[in-house]
Order: structure tokens, then sequence, then C-alpha cells
């Protein structure tokens, strides 16, 4: 498998982005590794700030920076044509290309074109160069958290970089491992597991979480929904590679229809656990549920402290909310 890593420091591009949603990728990379980020780049009628310091490219290069990662998703996803003159001066001067977006980098002639000159890279973050193979099963060495969603977009992938952040901080021995192209571009590596075809999803994440010492910890970014209609069939990948130890399931308190599938409810936690911890024993017979990660944003206060009360003595582990509460909880349960 080739799993590229991005070379740090990082100018991030935020090109003519209006707001930080629009730029939400780099605000991604900005907010969970700013020692990564040597400085931003903004087009003049730029409105979105990381609140990084302004370097031009020539400036941000002689300051040492390593890597050009657009940082936004522009309209139409298509790469506008007034950008392509800035990502030849940025290789020119030193810098690989990192793209989270639909479009291919390599697809487009003039860039590639000066990447084979100066020998600098475009990386494709959503389109992996990968080496195909099937998933084993077979047990391997290390612990393995993966976080699962009652739907997408419900916070899996902040839920685990906290969980990391939060292990990091006490010293423990854990890794982050993206499966989707913003945790790549925040981690600097990773496999874009929506991308993966499908025959190879787990085989793909037995590779991106491999055997390691026996008290490492594998934090593993989950996609999806193994309820999801659509995309069920990459979270169920997802959980026979990771071959999780603990599940963290992730929820939208409120939600009740899946995110763009009308007709289709969120389904309740007794059969989402059931599920995925059912599921899950195919290739590790002890997994267990580890907590559950509450987004509480459109609750009050103390809506949410007595929803997060509520789900905890119904269901007997640790619930949070990663930006209300922390995770600490959910680590201390790890820990014991």
């Amino acid at each position: 498998m080739s799993m590229t890593e991005l070379k740090t420091p990082y100018l991030v591009f935020l090109g003519d982005a209006k707001d930080l949603l629009m730029a939400k990728v780099a605000k991604g990379v900005a907010h969970w590794r700013p020692e990564k980020c040597l400085a931003q780049y903004r087009l003049p009628e730029a409105k979105a700030d990381l609140g990084l310091p302004e370097m031009s490219i020539q400036a941000a290069a002689q300051a040492g920076a390593k890597t050009l990662i657009l940082g936004l998703a522009p309209m139409g996803g298509t790469l506008p044509q007034n950008w392509i003159p800035l990502l030849i001066e940025a290789m020119e001067a030193g810098m690989d290309i990192a793209s989270g977006l639909h479009i291919r980098l390599n697809g487009i002639e003039d860039l590639v074109a000066v990447a084979n000159r100066t020998g600098r890279r475009l990386i494709d973050v959503r389109h992996p160069e990968l080496s195909l193979v099937c998933g084993s099963g077979k047990p391997r060495s290390g612990k393995r958290l993966l976080t699962v969603g009652s739907d997408c977009c419900v916070g899996k992938m902040f839920t685990a970089l906290a969980i990391h952040k939060e292990m990091e901080s006490r010293q423990l021995k854990a890794t982050f491992r993206a499966t989707g192209q913003t945790g790549i571009l925040i981690e600097g590596s990773g496999v874009p597991i929506d991308a993966v075809v499908s025959d190879f999803t787990s085989g793909m994440i037995e590779q991106l979480s491999p055997a390691n010492d026996a008290d490492h910890w594998d934090i593993i970014e989950g996609q999806g929904s193994v309820l999801h209609p659509a995309y069920a069939g990459v979270s169920l990948g997802l959980l026979h590679g990771a071959q999780a130890d603990v599940i963290i399931l992730c929820h939208e308190e409120g939600r009740v229809q899946m995110d763009e599938m009308e007709g289709f409810e969120v389904p309740d936690f007794d059969t989402l656990i059931e599920t995925n911890l059912h599921l899950g024993r195919v290739t590790n017979p002890n997994i267990r549920l580890g907590g559950i990660a509450l987004n509480t944003s459109s609750l009050s206060e103390e809506e949410a402290m007595k929803a997060i009360a509520r789900y905890q003595a119904k269901y007997g582990v640790p619930v949070v909310d990663p930006v209300r509460t922390g995770v600490a909880a959910i680590v201390d349960g790890l820990e014991g």
C-alpha cells in the first residue's frame, strides 16, 4: 500500500473563501495541527481568516514551507483557472501541493508538467494510488478504537481527534488514523476509504492500522453508519478491518432523519449498539462499547447535561460532548 506522507510545515491556501464554512478543511488543519501550519495565504477578496501569519508563496517558501494545502472547497468543485499560476509558483518555489478537492490535480496537464520538471508532488488525497489488498481478518497486536455513527456528519472525526489529543496529553501511546480527506490533511497521512474499491476496504484498514505495541492505541476515524442505506458498505468494511477493541457511538442529539435521505429515520441507540457489536465480533470477539459522544450544539447547557445523564444511566458507559465536556471520561475508561 502507498500512503502518502505530507511534508511539513504547511502554507494553508484559503483562496477567495468568504467564510470558514467554505474553508472547513483549512479550519480543521489549523485547529488540530497548529504546529504544522507555518502561515496562511489568501487572495485579496477572501474573508475567511484562520488567525495564522499572512505570507506570500515566496515568503513562505523562504521560511521553510514544504506543502501548500488547498484548504477550501471552491464553488462547483472545480479548480479556478486563476489558481493554476499560483500552484505553479508554489511548486517552482519548492513546495508540494496537497488537495482534498474532487477534481484531480494530476489530471491538469499544466500542473503535471511543472511537477515533472521540478520534482514536486501533486497529492490528491481523495484519489489515492493504492495497491489493493483483501482483508485477512487475522488478529494483530495493539489496541484499536473506532468511532461509529448514527448517521453521516455527526462528529466521528472530531471525536476521534479529541480522544487522540487527550491520550497524547496523558503520554499514552496513540496514533490517529485518518480515513477521509480532511482527516488525512490534518494528520498528514491516511487512506480515503470511500475511494477504495469495496472488496479491499477491510484490507486497507488492516494496513492503515498495523500490528503495534500491546499498549499502543490506534484511534481510527469512522465513516458513515452500518445502518445507512447508501454508505453502510464503507462503514462495515471499516469495522471489520479495524478489528476494534472499543467503539465509540457518535450522534447528533435531536437528529431524527438521516442526512439527505428522506424517509429514513436515524436508528435508535439500542439497535445501533447491538448491530455494530454483532458485526464487529466477526473480526474481534471481544469488541465493546467504550462510550457515547453526543453533538449537543442544538441544545441549551441544561438540556445537554440532562441528555448526557440520561444516556449514561441507560447504557452504563461514559457519555460526553467532545466540545462541551471534553472526552476525558472516555479515556479514563480506556485506561481502567
